[in-house]
């Protein structure tokens, strides 16, 4: 075993990548795969689903136990520890009757907490690291809800994975990114480490790089992408998956961005304009308290007369000139639309506090 392997704690070290293809297949597919992966010497979890929750009955859903001890397999050959999902505590038994070295638990499992509680009492008293996807639907306290239930059953390493939300529109991904989320819950948890799963995010092998980029830039400990000897004649997300050598060939290319610096122009400079930014804020906020309070007397004007809060005329007159004049000034219309959103339902607050005052006694 490497020395990184022998002497880093798992996932705590920067970038911690992790890499596999997304189903064990054969026993042969899984050891070539991971032969070459090893051989890059940059992956720190070697990862192959066992079990494959899949939307409807019929499609490949894992090759069950019998995949448990090729992975063991191919850990042991490479010296590089194993990981796959679980999804219920019969899952847990079983990874660790053929030592597996960690478990992830998967959006599908992470949206509900009666699984995510059987898993946890499951790893009872163990240090077995544990890692928690995001659950497919875009809320945050699920995800927080999760890690809450696996802290208080386990003292063993834990890692958050951002693999993207399930939405309606999702546009050129499968699944949408909604950075904001995973951003909050580093800020809620700066000590857990927080690693991007670009494969599951694109669903598609041509975005990966840039999504991977992304979350460097924005301050993740590391990536989670599928690799497969095959790429596409894989039994599963064929389209997302990456053979080793190519694997390799991104990692070499991505830019790792450090945290901070300690260069002392660079720090004058940044300090300077954070002082800029901190009175712009505040500038914004007495602008926006002065808003609301015209929407006050707006909210008396409106109560005098009988008229509703409501107008909806007024209210696309009012998105519509601040999308045209945003985005000239070259900010994005979906950071419009939401902003004047947030404006317009405080706004509503204020004037239904005005009109209705025992509501908010």
């Amino acid at each position: 075993m490497s020395e990184r392997h022998l002497h880093t704690p798992l996932f705590y070290h920067k970038p911690f990548i992790i890499s596999g293809p997304c189903s064990a297949e054969t026993e042969d597919q899984l050891m070539e795969t991971a032969q070459k992966l090893a051989k890059t010497g940059k992956i720190n979890l070697l990862r192959a689903g066992i079990w494959k929750p899949r939307t409807k009955p019929g499609q490949f859903e894992g090759v069950g136990e019998k995949g448990l001890p090729w992975l063991a397999s191919a850990g042991k050959e490479t010296g590089i520890p194993t990981t796959t999902e679980v999804g219920n505590a019969k899952h847990v038994e079983l990874i660790s009757k053929y030592g597996i070295s960690s478990v992830w638990i998967g959006a599908r499992t992470t949206v509900n907490p009666f699984l995510v509680e059987e898993i946890a009492q499951a790893l009872r008293g163990t240090t077995m690291p544990v890692i928690i996807k995001n659950p497919v639907n875009p809320d945050l306290e699920l995800w927080t809800g999760a890690l809450e239930r696996v802290r208080s059953y386990t003292s063993g390493p834990i890692a958050l994975i951002h693999r993207g939300f399930s939405a309606q529109h999702t546009g050129k991904y499968r699944n949408q990114p909604m950075w904001q989320i995973p951003i909050e819950m580093k800020r809620r948890f700066p000590e857990i480490p927080l690693i991007c799963d670009p494969s599951h995010i694109c669903g598609n092998r041509q975005l990966l790089a840039y999504v991977a980029q992304r979350s460097i830039d924005l301050n993740f400990d590391g990536l989670m992408l599928e690799s497969h000897i095959d790429p596409d004649n894989a039994w599963s997300d064929a389209a997302q998956q990456i053979t080793p050598e190519q694997l390799d060939l991104m990692l070499a290319q991505l830019i790792w961005r450090k945290p901070a610096s300690n260069h002392t122009p660079f720090l004058d400079d940044l300090v300077r304009l954070r002082a800029e930014i901190d009175q712009t804020d505040d500038d914004l906020m007495q602008l926006l308290a002065d808003r609301m309070k015209l929407a006050d007397k707006i909210g008396a004007l409106k109560k005098e007369h009988g008229i509703t809060i409501l107008q909806t005329e007024r209210w696309n007159e009012i998105l519509n000139r601040c999308l045209e004049k945003g985005i000239q000034m070259g900010l994005h219309a979906d950071f419009i639309k939401n902003y004047i959103n947030a404006v317009h339902m405080e706004s509503i607050r204020h004037q239904n506090s005005v009109m209705n005052p025992t509501e908010n006694s």
